[in-house]
């Protein structure tokens, strides 16, 4: 069954020390390539992030967003980096002798301040490890959706199969009516020319014809084409790829189709063939 490349996902947790948002959109892309959005306490573990979502999704541009939120009063009181306080205030007091009128800073302004107010390690190690575990239940909703968008995909290229079957045996069934007016066609002709057609040289050029206008193999590996096809949709690996390589396969055997034919029959069923083939090809570039 397919996956689609084309989802998202969202998972939000509370805890303790704060909560935690994962955000993941993914769309199409021949190859994976994740982009992250993460806060600056957490940029350490893009690594295990890279390793998490390459282990579960094989294609895709995906856009990944961490949020953090952190109650610093979780935990009971502040804790100062004195040393960081201390280097803040001085350079603060440098500024102000500087300055005619400085504005006075106030002390939240000096808390909000990157490293003044430290966070326990402990709190570091069970914000890292939330951060993985809720990954992992995102790329499961992630991926539930794609499998879901992949059903839907599924069913419409299943579709277009279906209405081509009939198109690839109306054409081979007509053959033989067609080769038939070909035959009187060049019969025609050649008696207008001579006043009475040559047996032999009717024969000839109904060969010459007859193998300018040969479509078997085209039709042969169009129906090969459509049970490759429906195969393929029956695997549990990513196939993107391979259908897409089939979609083109499909394309140039129905364009030398329209190329020989001899009739507007055939030519109108390889019209329609190739719309049909556009529109599963369009489903395709979105499947895993």
């Amino acid at each position: 069954m397919p996956r689609s490349m084309t989802a998202f996902a969202r998972r939000d947790r509370d805890f303790e020390w704060g909560s935690l948002s994962w955000e993941i959109r993914s769309v199409n892309n021949r190859y994976l390539d994740v982009n992250y959005h993460l806060p600056d306490e957490l940029r350490s573990l893009e690594g295990r992030f890279r390793e998490r979502i390459a282990s579960r999704l094989g294609r895709g541009k995906l856009h990944c967003s961490l949020r953090l939120d952190s109650r610093r009063d979780a935990g009971g009181r502040l804790e100062l980096d004195h040393d960081r306080l201390r280097s803040l205030l001085g350079a603060c007091h440098e500024i102000e002798e500087a300055m005619l009128n400085p504005a006075r800073i106030s002390p939240l302004e000096i808390l909000q301040w990157p490293g003044v107010v430290e966070e326990p390690e402990s709190d570091a190690e069970a914000i890292a490890e939330a951060a993985v575990t809720l990954l992992d239940d995102t790329l499961d909703a992630l991926v539930e959706a794609r499998r879901i968008e992949g059903e839907r995909l599924d069913g419409l290229i299943r579709e277009r199969l279906a209405q081509m079957r009939p198109l690839v045996a109306d054409a081979r069934e007509r053959r033989p009516q067609v080769l038939e007016r070909q035959r009187q066609r060049l019969r025609e002709r050649l008696e207008g020319l001579a006043g009475s057609a040559d047996a032999d040289r009717l024969e000839q050029e109904m060969v010459i014809q007859a193998q300018k206008l040969d479509v078997d193999e085209e039709l042969d590996r169009l129906e090969a084409h459509l049970d490759e096809v429906a195969r393929v949709l029956g695997r549990e690996e990513p196939i993107g790829r391979r259908l897409d390589f089939i979609m083109q396969e499909l394309n140039r055997e129905a364009n030398t189709l329209g190329s020989k034919s001899a009739d507007t029959a055939t030519t109108r069923a390889s019209v329609e063939m190739k719309v049909l083939i556009e529109q599963m090809r369009e489903q395709v570039q979105n499947i895993e």
